[in-house]
């Protein structure tokens, strides 16, 4: 069932009675979520999207899949279907769409007002193509025929995906939220439909399938934000995904209701909840939603702040406000409310911007202490549901670390599916679906590509462990002018230290150890200066951890004398 498998070679040859679907992104991870078909020579691609940095990456602003499995073939893509507007799924489109500009762009109506929005910050101007539920669309040898799905964004859909090698079922997002706030459900019955034609592949969200039962509705959020508006004593500031629209027009709603304007914080907070309001997906009363200056002449019991960072990211409005490094100063009586489901690995980064939020006197209600949020992702029963309804020939979970794909795959075997048609792969994993059957057949490159300060895979893996050597373990740089003929030190090295909590005087008892290593060199005829470099390097690490148990990153410079 479970195919890790490092050990993998490159694919064959895809029989031309075969389909490949090789995930980039967004299995083992919760985002960058990214799948690739391939049939008769072409390709379709379904969502593309990006993954935040974690506290182990400084300075990446987003990771990226890796396209190196479509470089050479670009010509061969015929279209990227977008199931819905959330930046896990769109993220990396400008990205994509700057190896070849004019691949079709294919999406429901706010998923494209989304895109096009961001990729005019990229000054790029897409082909792009409008569809609906229950509309098919055929992109060469793919015929798409799109379902719809509940999120927690409007206009999600699923993806029926049907060649003449056999058909996929692509869920994308989605729940079965049966009282959802646009009155839009998810479409069992076209579900239903393609169980009675036969599902070769059904690929499903697994976010949730750890988790019993069946996702709360999110209009039973409703009373516990009403309580917030209702008791909160002064500002309200309420923090969300820039695209939530759902949550953010139960906050409007409650606004509404006791008396508070709205004010959008945040570029992209801004730019989305406009896109919304234009298209008509989010509604409000005339003359409720005001410029956050606004603000500045009502009195705290009528604001409302709406603004993004409920992840803890270190640049968006709601950290800044922790650190007191934004224009709206927090402070007694305002109470902030956190409306978003906490992403895995950023448990830690939300914990600081609480405490610190805290610290300056305001109340903090999050998941962890009020109903304030429900998950956009189906749980167990909901996919128990799915799988009984639709009766698949194979399974391939997606969008899930790796125990939530595993949770995912039990839930199919318990309803019968043999567990040999069951695949629970890593990015990469090619797996081929051949005469009704699927098999791992090898893996390509689909590793992290990361962007930084606007630069897309400058960054190394190498890159990353030195920044993170240089915040926990500070640096030192050594001068050492090297006499060309003897291989000596022809003075003593100069050292600057920073980030050790020490002077630099420490490192005038390492210069044997440098002369030990020059000479070791010079023994064996070497008088490289790269090469000196790095044995110098090595010296003083190896001494500064046996003596002070510290492991700093360490800057040679050799300079022949």
């Amino acid at each position: 069932m479970s195919h890790p498998h490092p050990d993998l070679g490159a694919p064959p040859a895809l029989p031309r009675n075969g389909l490949r679907v090789v995930a980039l992104g967004g299995l083992g991870e919760v985002g960058r979520n990214m799948a690739v078909f391939e049939h008769r020579g072409k390709l379709l691609i379904i969502d593309c999207g990006v993954l935040f940095p974690e506290e182990h990456q400084p300075g990446v602003d987003v990771i990226l899949p890796d396209f190196s499995f479509l470089r050479g073939r670009w010509q061969d893509v015929v279209g990227v279907v977008l199931t819905h507007g959330h930046e896990d799924h769109i993220g990396g489109v400008p990205y994509l769409l700057k190896e070849r500009g004019d691949i079709p762009v294919v999406g429901s109506r706010l998923t494209l007002a989304f895109i096009n929005a961001k990729l005019k910050e990229h000054r790029i101007k897409p082909r792009t193509t409008q569809v609906a539920e229950g509309e098919r669309l055929t992109l060469g040898p793919f015929d798409c025929e799109f379902v719809a799905v509940n999120h927690s964004i409007p206009d999600g859909l699923a993806v029926m995906v049907r060649t003449p090698a056999g058909s996929v079922l692509h869920t994308g997002d989605f729940k079965m939220d049966q009282f959802p706030l646009d009155d839009r459900i998810t479409d069992l019955r076209a579900f239903a439909r393609f169980g009675e034609e036969g599902v070769d592949l059904f690929m499903v969200d697994s976010t949730n399938a750890e988790v019993p039962g069946f996702t709360t509705a999110e209009k039973d959020l409703a009373p516990a934000i009403d309580t917030v508006f209702r008791t909160a004593p002064g500002r309200i500031v309420v923090s969300s995904f820039a695209s939530h629209v759902h949550r953010i027009q139960q906050v409007i709603d409650a606004a509404s209701a006791h008396g508070r304007k709205v004010a959008f914080v945040g570029r992209s907070m801004v730019r989305n909840m406009k896109i919304a309001q234009d298209l008509g997906y989010l509604t409000a009363p005339r003359g409720l939603i005001v410029d956050a200056k606004q603000l500045d002449d009502l009195p705290p019991t009528e604001v409302t702040l709406v603004c993004t960072g409920s992840q803890g990211e270190p640049m968006a409005a709601l950290s800044r406000m922790a650190n007191r490094d934004h224009q709206i100063r927090i402070g007694e009586g305002d109470t902030v409310l956190l409306a978003s489901s906490l992403i895995p690995g950023n448990e830690n980064a939300v914990s600081r911007i609480i405490n610190g939020l805290t610290r300056w006197g305001a109340k903090v209600v999050h998941q962890g202490n009020a109903k304030v949020h429900v998950s956009g992702h189906a749980s167990a029963g909901e996919l128990v549901y799915c799988y009984n309804i639709i009766k698949p020939r194979n399974v391939m979970p997606v969008h899930g670390e790796w125990r939530h794909l595993r949770a995912n795959a039990d839930l199919a075997i318990r309803t019968g599916m043999d567990p040999d048609r069951v695949v629970v792969v890593d990015d990469g994993v090619v797996v081929d679906l051949v005469d009704g059957r699927v098999k791992v057949t090898g893996k390509v490159r689909a590793g992290y590509v990361y962007v930084s300060a606007g630069a897309v895979g400058d960054v190394t893996e190498d890159e990353l462990r030195d920044r993170l050597t240089l915040s926990q373990q500070g640096t030192v740089t050594v001068v050492a002018l090297v006499d060309a003929d003897t291989g000596k030190l022809t003075e003593p090295p100069d050292f600057l230290a920073r980030g050790l909590g020490t002077d630099e005087k420490m490192f005038e008892a390492a210069v044997p150890a440098i002369e030990k290593a020059l000479a070791e060199a010079a023994s064996q005829g070497i008088g490289d200066p790269h090469e000196l470099e790095q044995r110098i390097a090595r010296a003083i690490s190896q001494w500064a951890f046996r003596k002070h148990r510290r492991n700093p990153l360490v800057v040679p410079v050799v300079i022949e004398a």
